[in-house]
């Protein structure tokens, strides 16, 4: 499947280093040489030179990789979470995010450069940037520091993410 460009969005290949550069930013990975990519006005077509196992896997990994930034250069990606419980709550000071989590102490967090993280009063924290990986990586983190529980559902989640709920104790002999 080839991979559209939007327009806007320079796509380079050279040296086995792809560059994408759009209103957003720049962004470059290495790339095997079994993989090559063609050019073809606002599509790019990636193709391997053998029909290997390991050439297959690289084919769809390179592929994804450059749909991912060039979806990332043109209009960015988010994680958003939601925190849970009484008194939890986050914000963001400076280049750091503050959280009260429950625990004696408060958290700080250092937000990355290259990630806008945004939080507001009802418990909901925005991470946004435009490299897909950090996006997810840096929200894995936070999310980390106080998992969802599935009693009373407290915690830090996903927006979309769904915990299923487990009854407590029931007291009875």
């Amino acid at each position: 499947m080839p991979v559209a460009v939007p327009a806007g969005v320079k796509v380079n290949f050279a040296d086995e280093v792809m560059t994408v550069e759009g209103p957003k930013g720049k962004l470059s990975q290495k790339y095997q040489s079994l993989i090559s990519f063609e050019n073809k006005g606002s599509e790019i077509v990636v193709s391997r030179a053998n029909e290997e196992k390991q050439t297959r896997a690289y084919h769809g990994l390179y592929r994804n990789l450059l749909r991912n930034m060039v979806v990332g250069v043109s209009a960015g990606f988010s994680r958003v979470l939601q925190i849970t419980g009484v008194g939890y709550r986050a914000e963001v000071r400076g280049d750091m995010l503050l959280m009260n989590l429950g625990y004696s102490q408060e958290i700080y967090v250092g937000i990355p450069s290259d990630l806008k993280v945004t939080a507001d009063p009802n418990g909901k924290v925005e991470v946004s940037g435009i490299d897909k990986q950090r996006v997810g990586e840096f929200a894995a983190q936070v999310r980390k520091l106080r998992g969802p529980e599935p009693y009373k559902g407290k915690g830090i989640r996903y927006d979309d993410e769904r915990i299923r709920r487990k009854v407590g104790k029931s007291g009875v002999k």
